[in-house]
């Protein structure tokens, strides 16, 4: 399992790196910026996300529609 924390600070930082070293987990620190809950880029791939979960549920209730009647309803954009 792996997972992305992001921290606030410099403190929060060494208290988390000092936690982590102290049961002997194994983690590789990154530079990544994460992007803050009200970050637009943030917002726009939560969007996303839902709009798949929306769409994987609409066709596991069997809602979904043939590659033929997709490709003639873009036809049309």
């Amino acid at each position: 399992m792996a997972i992305l924390v992001k921290t606030h600070n410099e403190e929060e930082e060494k208290v988390l790196l000092a936690f982590l070293n102290s049961l002997h987990y194994d983690y590789v620190p990154s530079e990544i910026d994460i992007p803050s809950p009200n970050d637009e880029k943030r917002q726009t791939l939560e969007e996303y996300n839902n709009e798949i979960a929306e769409a994987e549920a609409e066709y596991k209730k069997g809602n979904s529609i043939s590659m033929d009647e997709l490709k003639k309803k873009m036809q049309g954009w």
